[in-house]
């Protein structure tokens, strides 16, 4: 779902306020409860929202926007991010990339990059960059997950870390404002902490949305990442920790 300015607005309100009643909303930004309500109506359809017993808040962190939804959600921002990336990554250099939409549009900005060595469990970054001749793709055996084409387990652990790659390019889902990274899947967080584990450098690829959205499980924390590219900037408790490990932004704007 794309979302207008209002609709980001009232995502924002509610992350920042856990839940509020219709009319608080309405309040907050200026339109009628009805406008509120048709707004949450779509949200909820995206599974962006959940209304509860008196008001309305952020769904269960228990499970994921659906695949093809996520494909495009935020998707401009998504290109951006990837170009940003693709920029600075050098040729001839080795990428571990893991699962996630972002990481895919990352694939795509690397189509004709020359020389590089590509390990992934992710097939449709395979699949992307199989179509560059100047570039090998490794692809990581284990238990396919039919959704999005991801492949977990723990033969695709033991199969990363045979390899020592010069960057791991990786998505989330959450990034809390104390730095936390998490995500939904415990198997794809095993495997992604593997790729931090075998990288010497760690870039994390996320847009805004991803910026205090809740998810279940505990991946890493910003401290262990070298680069965030994001589309904006985050919020002020999230930036001033960045700032505090060192973690260098690049905003495509």
């Amino acid at each position: 779902m794309a979302l207008n300015p209002r609709q980001r607005q009232l995502l924002e309100v509610v992350r920042q306020r856990v839940t509020m009643s219709v009319e608080e909303l309405a309040q907050v930004l200026e339109v009628t409860p009805q406008t509120v309500r048709r707004d949450v109506k779509q949200m909820e359809e995206a599974k962006l929202l959940a209304r509860y017993h008196g008001g309305v808040g952020l769904p269960s962190s228990v499970e994921n926007i659906d695949y093809s939804q996520r494909q495009v959600m935020n998707i401009e921002a998504k290109r951006r991010i990837a170009k940003a990336v693709a920029k600075q990554v050098p040729p001839g250099c080795s990428l571990l990339i893991n699962i996630g939409t972002t990481t895919e549009e990352v694939a795509r900005a690397l189509a004709h990059h020359p020389g590089l060595h590509v390990v992934t469990n992710n097939l449709n970054v395979a699949a992307i960059l199989a179509d560059n001749p100047q570039c090998e793709v490794i692809l990581a055996g284990g238990v396919v997950r039919a959704r999005d084409r991801g492949i977990v387990g723990e033969a695709t652990i033991d199969f990363i870390r045979q390899f020592k790659v010069d960057i791991g390019i990786i998505g989330i889902s959450s990034i809390e404002p104390d730095g936390t990274l998490r995500d939904f899947d415990p198997r794809e967080v095993k495997v992604a902490q593997a790729i931090i584990e075998q990288s010497r450098e760690v870039w994390l690829v996320a847009d805004h949305d991803k910026f205090g959205r809740q998810a279940l499980v505990r991946m890493a924390h910003m401290s262990q990442v070298d680069i965030l590219f994001t589309d904006a900037r985050p919020p002020e408790a999230l930036n001033k920790m960045l700032k505090e490990a060192q973690v260098k932004m690049v905003i495509a704007s």
